[in-house]
C-alpha cells in the first residue's frame, strides 16, 4: 500500500476520533446544563448537523469501555446473519407448499410471522425450485383448498385499502381509503374512495358498489367475505342488528363470512386487485386533485373489467364472464 495513502487514512481516523471526543464533551456539558451556548440537546444536534440516533450509538459505545475505536464505523456483516435461519424459512415454505399454496399465498402466510424478513415471491420460488416443488404434484393439488365459485354472485370479496397521504400534489398529508368489492367467479371488481373507515361510511360505500355491479353486470351476492376489521364487524363480538355493515348484509339477505385471523390469502383475490391497482395506477404517481384521482380510478376500473385479460379466468376479461354482459351483447 502507498505510504502517503496510509498516512492520509490514519490522519482521517484520528480527526474523526478527536471530533467525536469534542462532540461528546459538548454533549455532556449540555446534559449537565453547563453549556454556554446550547440549553437543549436538540439545539446541539441541529448546530452540529447530527442525527440523534447515530450520535448516541457512538456515544454509548465509547462510554461503555472508553476505547477510541468505538467511535469509528463498524463493518457491517452479511444481512442474512440478522435474519431468521435460512433453514427455518425454507421449512416453512415447504410446509405451506405441501398445502397447495402458490408463492404469493406463501408470502402472505409468512408475513405475520417473519414481518420485514419475509422472502419475496421470487425468493419463495427459488426455494421451491431448489426443492423440486415449483410444480404442484398430485398430493399438493388434492390439499389445495379452492374457493372458486360456479356462478357470478355466489361469493364476493370485500376489503379496504390505505391510500398514500401524499397522493395529491401540493396538498397537506390527508388520510383517504379505498373500498372494493370483487366477484369471485367473474373477477369483476368495483372500488370507491372513502374519507374514513367507520362502519357507517364503509356500509354506504358498499351499498353503492353493490348497486353499480348489479346495474352494469347483473351481479347480486349471496355471500360476502371480509376480514375481521371493525368496519365489517368482528366475527363474534358484533351485533347483527346494531352494526351498520352486518345489518346491511342481513337486510339484503347476504350471508357475511369472515376470513380466518392472520390469513389474508383467504381473501387473496381482492388483495391481488390492490397490488394490480397500485402497480398500474398509483405507484410513482401523484394527482392534481382528488377529483382527478377519482376520474382516473373510474377509467381504470372500466379498463380492468372490460379490457384487461385475467390469467385466473383463462385470459378472459371479467365482463365476458358475466351473464348480463353476454345478454346485452346478444341484444345489440
Amino acid at each position: 500500500m502507498d505510504t502517503s495513502f496510509r498516512r492520509e487514512s490514519i490522519q482521517l481516523v484520528k480527526e474523526r476520533i478527536d471530533h467525536y471526543k469534542f462532540l461528546i464533551k459538548d454533549y455532556e456539558d449540555v446534559k449537565a446544563k453547563k453549556h454556554a451556548k446550547y440549553s437543549k440537546a436538540h439545539d446541539f444536534y441541529v448546530a452540529h448537523n447530527l442525527n440523534r440516533k447515530t450520535f448516541l450509538k457512538y456515544y454509548h459505545r465509547f462510554k461503555n469501555d472508553g476505547i477510541d475505536t468505538n467511535l469509528l464505523p463498524r463493518k457491517r456483516g452479511p444481512r442474512y446473519s440478522t435474519r431468521y435461519p435460512i433453514k427455518f424459512i425454507e421449512n416453512k415454505v415447504i410446509k405451506l407448499r405441501e398445502l397447495g399454496n402458490n408463492r404469493y399465498g406463501i408470502v402472505d402466510a409468512l408475513r405475520p410471522i417473519l414481518k420485514g424478513k419475509t422472502p419475496s415471491p421470487s425468493g419463495v420460488y427459488n426455494i421451491l425450485k431448489r426443492n423440486n416443488l415449483n410444480r404442484l404434484n398430485k398430493p399438493m393439488k388434492q390439499n389445495k383448498r379452492k374457493i372458486i365459485k360456479e356462478y357470478q354472485g355466489q361469493l364476493g370479496h370485500i376489503d379496504c385499502h390505505y391510500l398514500s397521504k401524499n397522493l395529491i400534489r401540493g396538498e397537506a398529508p390527508t388520510k383517504r381509503y379505498l373500498v372494493a368489492v370483487l366477484d369471485d367467479y367473474t373477477r369483476v371488481c368495483w372500488a370507491e374512495v372513502i374519507e374514513d373507515l367507520t362502519s357507517l361510511t364503509v356500509m354506504f360505500a358498499t351499498m353503492r358498489l353493490f348497486m353499480m355491479q348489479k346495474e352494469l353486470f347483473g351481479i347480486q351476492y349471496e355471500e360476502i367475505l371480509s376480514d375481521n376489521g371493525s368496519e365489517f364487524g368482528m366475527k363474534k363480538h358484533s351485533n347483527i342488528m346494531t352494526h351498520p355493515f352486518k345489518r346491511m348484509c342481513h337486510e339484503l339477505g347476504i350471508k357475511h363470512r369472515h376470513t380466518r385471523p392472520y390469513r389474508p390469502q383467504t381473501n387473496g383475490k381482492v388483495e391481488r386487485f390492490w397490488r394490480t391497482l397500485n402497480e398500474d395506477l398509483i405507484q410513482d404517481t401523484d394527482f392534481d386533485s382528488i377529483e382527478e384521482f377519482k376520474e382516473e380510478l373510474l377509467n381504470y376500473l372500466n379498463y380492468y373489467n372490460f379490457e384487461r385479460s385475467h390469467q385466473g379466468i383463462k385470459n378472459q376479461k371479467p365482463a365476458q364472464m358475466t351473464e348480463s354482459y353476454d345478454n346485452n351483447k346478444q341484444a345489440i
